[in-house]
């Protein structure tokens, strides 16, 4: 899925995806340093979790983020 997302948001340019490890292009949320790689990154962002969707904080519910 990430490499999907990831020639997505780069209108389908493979070069994004070769250069960028996935840990910077999708970080995982649940841990500190991907919570922070994941702020640092452009938007829009890609962020990766193995959370259950009922963990997530409920602001996550109210803003435009894709599921």
């Amino acid at each position: 899925m990430l490499e999907i997302l990831s020639l997505i948001r780069q209108d389908g340019d493979p070069r994004w995806c070769r250069s960028v490890p996935n840990w910077e292009r999708g970080p995982w949320l649940e841990t500190l340093l991907g919570y922070r790689r994941a702020r640092g990154n452009a938007r829009p962002r890609i962020i990766s979790s193995h959370l259950p969707l009922h963990m997530f904080p409920t602001a996550f519910f109210r803003s435009k983020a894709k599921v």
